[in-house]
């Protein structure tokens, strides 16, 4: 028998911890679901959305890389704030049709939820929808000013709210930030990895924290690099399950159990369970 179900779509897509995330959740409430991961090329993103549809069974989809962008044109309606950031990683069932959400605010908010940043600068490693989902969230907590860092400052042109400066400039804007973040897959397992004069730079910053968007590895050389430096680290997973409570509530209808996260990070990561005691 078939039962409602969601998913996460990209390609590549078999790396993503979000069916393990939210089957936790579904077997914890005892609800009827299921969530899985299904890989979509760019060539076939108009007719997958165009088939879920039909589905009465298919609640949405979380949606990652390179897709983001690309399901903007195929939705019914755009929330503010997936409009603002000019990209969607969310798509569920609405009052008035198929609508696109960017979840990727509330991860930033749970991972970023214990630091003052009013005032205080700030630098992004990116200029994709994740930095612009960054530089959103941070914008409205009225943090100081926002840099960029991109490899060639120029792309980030149609960044509003924020300066954009080359790798040539990063050493001195990482070591004056507040916070840095990574906000691109450089790092990621398999991936290119984070450029060494990014990592150096980190290695020397005078801020308080880093933050990694990546979540494999877990540790990645830029957290091990702000580690290095007494920094605060602030890993991917603690965005990634952050965005997917929203998702979950849109898909399913329920509050996830939030009484169970540190069970479900212990699961993600391979953790022994906590013995009584500890």
């Amino acid at each position: 028998m078939r039962v409602p179900f969601a998913e996460v779509i990209g390609s590549p897509v078999g790396h993503s911890l979000s069916p393990q995330i939210h089957r936790h959740w579904l077997s914890v409430l005892g609800l009827q679901g299921s969530y899985v991961a299904t890989r979509v090329e760019s060539a076939s993103v108009r007719a997958f959305v165009a088939a879920r549809r039909q589905d009465r069974l298919w609640r949405g989809a979380n949606v990652t890389a390179p897709h983001k962008q690309a399901v903007l044109e195929l939705l019914d309606r755009i929330d503010h704030a997936a409009a603002e950031v000019g990209a969607v990683n969310c798509i569920y069932r609405g009052a008035t049709g198929l609508t696109g959400a960017n979840t990727d605010l509330e991860g930033i908010g749970v991972a970023l939820a214990d630091l003052d940043l009013a005032g205080q600068p700030v630098a992004i490693i990116g200029g994709g929808g994740a930095a612009r989902a960054a530089l959103q969230w941070l914008r409205a907590r009225g943090c100081g000013e926002v840099s960029l860092v991109l490899r060639r400052a120029e792309a980030g042109a149609s960044m509003r709210g924020a300066r954009a400066v080359g790798f040539d400039q990063a050493a001195q804007t990482i070591r004056t930030a507040h916070l840095t973040i990574n906000a691109t897959p450089l790092g990621l397992a398999g991936g290119v990895p984070m450029p060494n004069q990014l990592v150096d730079a980190l290695r020397k910053s005078e801020g308080v924290a880093a933050f990694d968007m990546v979540y494999r590895p877990l540790e990645t050389p830029f957290l091990a690099a702000a580690r290095e430096n007494g920094l605060r680290v602030i890993d991917g997973l603690t965005m990634l399950v952050g965005q997917a409570q929203r998702s979950f509530r849109l898909f399913f209808g329920s509050e996830p159990p939030v009484s169970e996260d540190a069970a479900l990070r212990r699961m993600l990561t391979g953790a022994p369970p906590e013995r009584v005691g500890d």
